[in-house]
């Protein structure tokens, strides 16, 4: 099954501009990778998608030039949308992409994810149904939609994400042991990797 990936980078980050400036993206913000590697987040979040998910789109704001520079620069498709509502960003990204047999919601602000677990999570997508990875009984992401949820998820509106389809589906819960699926960078101190 070939599956669409669609990066989430259109949301302000407010609770981080709080804590580090207001002229600070979080997108932006150097981290070491799981390779070791500096990079900023957004850049992280990309290098780390899996070589077979081919067909990428980064959604996120006209005025962040550098984000649209990095998504262009690893072959991402970039759909601008003046909205931070994670509900518009998905609505707008699978009409977008419409054809597709199904898709992978990945967030930008979480870098350190394995490509491993990446893969899992697609490797457990059925017909009609949805895939998230579980790391110490919580759902995390990414989460793969099959192509069933498209109608659902160009549903979705505003700051909605698309949970409320999940009653409407089956869900393949994938158990990983990475930490990196919970992680988000919503305050700087996020930024330093050390999963428990």
């Amino acid at each position: 099954m070939t599956i669409t990936a669609i990066v989430l980078a259109a949301g302000q980050g407010s609770r981080y501009r709080a804590v580090a400036g207001a002229d600070q993206d979080k997108l932006l913000a150097d981290c070491v990778g799981l390779d070791g590697v500096t990079r900023p987040v957004i850049e992280q979040v990309l290098v780390n998608l899996p070589g077979a998910v081919v067909e990428r789109w980064v959604v996120t704001s006209p005025d962040r030039l550098e984000v649209i520079r990095l998504a262009e620069a690893y072959g991402c498709k970039v759909l601008l949308l003046r909205s931070a509502g994670m509900g518009d960003s998905i609505a707008a990204a699978v009409a977008a992409s419409a054809g597709a047999n199904g898709w992978l919601v990945v967030l930008g602000d979480m870098p350190f994810i394995r490509s491993s677990s990446i893969e899992r999570v697609i490797d457990g997508l059925e017909a009609g149904g949805i895939s998230v990875p579980v790391q110490d009984g919580q759902y995390g992401h990414p989460v793969a939609f099959s192509q069933a949820s498209g109608p659902g998820l160009m549903a979705l509106t505003g700051d909605r994400g698309a949970k409320p389809l999940f009653a409407q589906a089956t869900v393949c819960e994938v158990s990983v042991d990475d930490p990196g699926v919970l992680w988000d960078v919503d305050l700087p101190q996020s930024l330093n990797y050390s999963p428990s």
